[in-house]
C-alpha cells in the first residue's frame, strides 16, 4: 500500500471514486475537488498495484467551507482535524485501505490538533462506517439533520 499526496493528475480518478461512493459520500464536481486539492491540509490517497484504492480529505479550522458538519466542529474546537470524506474502491474494501489512511492522518495531527472528528450517516444508515468508527475509538457527541431533513448524521470525535 502506497500513501501519497494527491496531485492534479489524480483528480479524475479521485472524482470517479467519490461518485462511485454516493450516497455514502456527497457528490462532488471537479471545481469542488480542485478547491479541496488547493485548501485541504490533508488530501492523500492509497494506491495498490498502481491503482487508486482510496483517498481521505482532512480539514482543519478556519477554512471558508460551508458544510454544517464542519461548522459544528469549528464552533466547538479551536484546533481539530476533520475527516470531510474518505472513500475506498469496492475491490479494495476490507484490505486495510481506510485504516491506513486514518492512521496516516492521525500521525499528521499528533502534536498539532488534539482531536480527530468526522460524521457518519444515520439516515441513510451507514452501519459499517459506524461500526468501524466506534471500533477505532470514535464517540458520538451530537447528531444533526442536513439537506432539509433528508439526512441525519452522527457527529463523532476521537481524542488523540
Amino acid at each position: 500500500m502506497q500513501v501519497s499526496d494527491v496531485s492534479p493528475a489524480d483528480l479524475d480518478d479521485v472524482l470517479a471514486l467519490n461518485e462511485a461512493c454516493v450516497p455514502h459520500l456527497n457528490s462532488l464536481d471537479m471545481e469542488a475537488l480542485r478547491w479541496f486539492a488547493a485548501n485541504a491540509p490533508y488530501f492523500r490517497l492509497v494506491r495498490t498495484a498502481g491503482r487508486l484504492a482510496g483517498f481521505l480529505i482532512g480539514l482543519g479550522p478556519g477554512l471558508d467551507y460551508a458544510s454544517p458538519n464542519y461548522r459544528f466542529f469549528c464552533d466547538r474546537y479551536a484546533s481539530f482535524g476533520y475527516v470531510d470524506r474518505v472513500a475506498v474502491a469496492a475491490d479494495a474494501r476490507r484490505l486495510g485501505v481506510g485504516s491506513r489512511l486514518y492512521e496516516d492522518y492521525e500521525d499528521t495531527l499528533r502534536g498539532n490538533a488534539p482531536v480527530l472528528t468526522c460524521e457518519v450517516n444515520l439516515r441513510p444508515p451507514a452501519r459499517a462506517s459506524m461500526a468501524y468508527h466506534e471500533r477505532h475509538g470514535f464517540a458520538c457527541v451530537a447528531t444533526q439533520e442536513t439537506e432539509g431533513g433528508r439526512k441525519e448524521v452522527a457527529l463523532m470525535e476521537k481524542w488523540l
